[in-house]
C-alpha cells in the first residue's frame, strides 16, 4: 500500500488541520471533539444545517461547509460514522432559536449517532434521511443508502435556510428533494483503507461492480467489464424506473467521481447520459461533473437524477461559498 501518510492514527487530525489552515477564510477548525463550522458570526433565525459522516467521502461533507450550505460537519474516522458528541457540540456551537436540522445519510451508525445527538439537545430540531441508492430495493430491511444525492440536499437546503426559511419548511423541502432524488455507482477497483492496506475487495481485470456504495463495499452484482454505453444505460433504466421520470420532466444531472477516475472519463460518461436522457424526452436544465462523494482511491462513478422545478432550480442556483462548492458570490 502506497499513501501519503505519516500515520494510520494520525491521519484524520493532520488532513484536517490542513483543510482548515488551506481554507482559513470561510470555516474553522474545533477539536475535542472535532466539527467544520462556518466562520461567520451566529445569524439570528437562520435554521442550522449540519452532516457528518465517516471521512473518506471528500469534499463531503466538510467542503460544502459555508454560505448557502452546511454550517457545520461532523467527520468521523475512516468510513466510521461521527460520535453524538460532535454532532452535540456543533449543535451547540451554532444555535440561534431557528432550531437544528440534521441531514444524514442512510447508514446504521450515521442514523444512530445523529438519533442520540437529537435526543440530547434541547432546541429545536429535525432529521431528513437522504436514502437516493436505488441500487438497493426500497423495501430493503436497512432502507436504501444516502450517497452522492446527499450534495444535492445539502445544496439546495443551504440555499432555504439561508433565505430565511424555518424548521418545518425545511425538514418538508428536504424531504421532497430526497424522494426526487435517485443515484446508482459503479466501481472498476475497489479502494484501499488505510487501516486495512489492502483492497476492500477484489475485481478481476475484466470484471466490475455495479451498484456500489461509497464505503468499500461489495455493489449489487459483479459483471463483466462493457463499454462506457451500456454502464451507463444500465445505470440510468435503474435511475429512471426507481423515479418512474415521464418524457418532459426537468432534471439535475450529477455525474460524481469516486476519487480515481479522471475527468476526461467523467465527462464522456456525462455526454452518454445526456444522449440517453434526451431519447427519454427528458430536460437536463441543471448539471455537476467531479469528484465529490468520494470513495478514497475507488475508480468508478455514480450517477444522480433529481427532478426539479423552478423552486428547486431557484435553489440549485442560489450563491454558494464552500472551499468545493461555489458560485453566484
Amino acid at each position: 500500500m502506497k499513501k501519503l501518510i505519516n500515520d494510520v492514527d494520525t491521519l484524520l487530525d493532520e488532513s484536517l488541520s490542513g483543510f482548515a489552515k488551506a481554507h482559513a477564510d470561510i470555516i474553522q477548525l474545533s477539536s475535542q471533539p472535532h466539527f467544520v463550522r462556518r466562520l461567520q458570526a451566529k445569524t439570528s433565525g437562520k435554521v442550522v444545517l449540519i452532516s457528518g459522516g465517516g471521512s473518506g467521502h471528500e469534499p463531503l461533507h466538510t467542503g460544502f461547509v459555508g454560505l448557502g450550505m452546511l454550517d457545520a460537519a461532523c467527520p468521523g474516522q475512516i468510513f466510521t460514522s461521527p460520535t453524538p458528541d460532535q454532532m452535540l457540540a456543533a449543535a451547540q456551537a451554532l444555535e440561534n432559536d431557528a432550531g437544528v436540522l440534521f441531514i444524514v445519510k442512510n447508514y446504521a451508525g450515521d442514523v444512530m449517532s445523529f438519533e442520540i445527538a437529537a435526543e440530547m439537545l434541547d432546541y429545536p430540531n429535525a432529521t431528513v434521511l437522504v436514502s437516493d441508492d436505488v441500487s438497493l430495493d426500497k423495501n430493503h430491511s436497512t432502507g436504501r443508502r444516502g450517497v452522492a444525492g446527499t450534495l444535492i440536499v445539502e445544496k439546495m437546503l443551504g440555499a432555504a435556510a439561508e433565505n430565511g426559511a424555518d424548521l418545518a419548511f425545511c425538514k418538508s423541502l428536504g424531504d421532497r428533494i430526497n424522494q426526487h432524488t435517485a443515484s446508482m455507482g459503479v466501481a472498476l477497483t475497489s479502494c484501499t483503507v488505510p487501516a486495512l492496506g489492502k483492497p476492500t475487495f477484489h475485481l478481476d481485470d475484466n470484471q466490475i461492480e455495479m451498484g456500489v456504495g461509497i464505503h468499500g463495499e461489495h455493489g449489487r452484482e459483479t459483471v463483466g467489464l462493457m463499454v462506457a454505453t451500456d454502464i451507463v444505460e444500465r445505470l440510468l433504466i435503474t435511475i429512471t424506473d426507481g423515479l418512474q421520470l415521464k418524457p418532459g420532466q426537468q432534471v439535475l444531472l450529477h455525474v460524481n467521481g469516486f476519487g480515481a477516475t479522471p475527468l476526461m472519463e467523467l465527462y464522456l460518461i456525462y455526454d452518454l447520459a445526456s444522449q440517453f436522457l434526451q431519447k427519454l424526452g427528458l430536460s437536463i436544465v441543471r448539471s455537476l461533473v467531479g469528484n465529490y462523494t468520494t470513495s478514497l482511491d475507488m475508480a468508478g462513478c455514480s450517477l444522480t437524477l433529481t427532478i426539479v422545478d423552478d423552486e428547486l432550480i431557484r435553489l440549485w442556483d442560489a450563491p454558494v461559498h464552500t472551499a468545493s462548492l461555489r458560485w453566484g458570490c
